[in-house]
């Protein structure tokens, strides 16, 4: 007689634990104990601003003053911050990037407001794109999940992972994103800016330098040129 055994299907067979190389298992747990710190002079943190519903973030100069801007888009409209003060200086509540002629992809890029009226911004966020994850001149930036799901943002000048030396000299963990999912980090073209976006808030870090760094072309375009 013929013994019939059930076979469950893939969803209901138990999914094995990953297992970790010695190597991968002590980064792991380095990544792991490393408690957030403040990031290291000459960043100095300037904003941490609520934002609900917060879908993407970019960068654009300021054209009278040169300084970096965020253009923020979340569910209730678009917002643009400075980032020497932090302060949102122009809001949009009811913008309608569906009327840009160029046809360009809405989730990636938005209408200027403000001081940038008349340009648009690359927007990265929940629907793709990202930012600049260095600085230009040494600092590097970059998002781990040693307990994933929560993301952290690490800083550092040692050239990234593995990093070798000493938390708090060579490399700072600087944001966990435990209560919010993370939308995108990174350097603004200028490497004078360094943002930090969740679903929740915007966190916006910035240092005084004289090192002129090579300004990416594609972030704002003029819609009359």
């Amino acid at each position: 007689m013929t013994k019939w055994t059930k076979v469950g299907s893939p969803v209901d067979q138990p999914v094995p634990e990953p297992t970790f190389s010695p190597y991968q298992h002590a980064l792991r747990q380095r990544l792991l104990a490393a408690p957030v710190i403040a990031a290291p002079e000459p960043w100095r943190r300037i904003a941490c601003t609520p934002v609900g519903g917060l879908l993407g973030i970019g960068f654009a100069s300021h054209p009278g003053t040169g300084h970096d801007l965020v253009m923020v888009v979340s569910h209730d409209g678009h917002g643009l911050f400075d980032t020497v003060t932090g302060e949102r200086i122009a809001r949009d509540r009811d913008p309608d990037d569906e009327d840009d002629p160029r046809g360009a992809d809405p989730a990636l890029w938005c209408s200027g407001l403000g001081p940038l009226a008349g340009s648009r911004v690359r927007i990265a966020g929940l629907f793709g794109g990202e930012l600049h994850s260095s600085s230009g001149d040494g600092w590097t930036l970059e998002v781990v999940a040693p307990a994933w799901p929560n993301e952290r943002v690490l800083l550092s000048r040692d050239g990234g992972l593995p990093h070798s030396g000493p938390h708090g000299e060579h490399w700072w963990h600087i944001f966990d994103s435990r209560s919010s999912e993370l939308r995108a980090a990174g350097f603004s073209p200028s490497g004078k800016t360094l943002a930090v976006a969740t679903s929740s808030d915007l966190s916006l870090w910035t240092r005084d330098t004289d090192v002129d760094v090579d300004h990416s072309p594609g972030d704002v375009t003029q819609l009359h040129g």
